[in-house]
């Protein structure tokens, strides 16, 4: 698996608008896009080749709400760029890594992603990601 670099850090939010204005007032951070997946509002901000991801649950079913729950406002999982995320995750599977997402699903800005089960990370809930051609 080659892992290109470290996509995004994101952060699971209690309010969206209070902390983009944070990042963008506090930070000087400008906003790349936002998006809406599933239950879940997303705002990215770059960071050299990094960005911050803030999410926001719009229903209580939601993985952030369950997590905001349990840990309050705080880093939700790291994301890692890997090239070829179909390889990646047979790689895995190979290795007997417990995934959370056996096949890739759709993700933030026209990327494929996996969830790789916490239990497999030290606890660390670690997202692969393969971008869309040109992004």
């Amino acid at each position: 698996m080659k892992i290109k670099r470290v996509e995004h850090i994101a952060i699971a939010v209690h309010d969206m608008a209070e902390s983009m204005a944070m990042l963008e007032n506090t930070l000087g951070l400008k906003l790349d896009y936002e998006e809406t997946i599933s239950e879940t509002k997303l705002a990215m901000y770059p960071v050299g080749e990094t960005s911050l991801e803030l999410l926001q649950a719009k229903s209580p079913d939601s993985p952030v709400t369950e997590w905001i729950d349990e840990r309050g406002q705080s880093l939700f999982h790291l994301c890692f760029e890997v090239e070829d995320i179909d390889a990646a995750l047979v790689e895995l599977k190979e290795k007997g890594v417990k995934l959370l997402d056996e096949e890739p699903k759709p993700g933030h800005g026209g990327s494929r992603i996996a969830f790789i089960d916490p239990t497999a990370t030290g606890d660390i809930l670690i997202e692969l990601a393969e971008l869309p051609e040109g992004h």
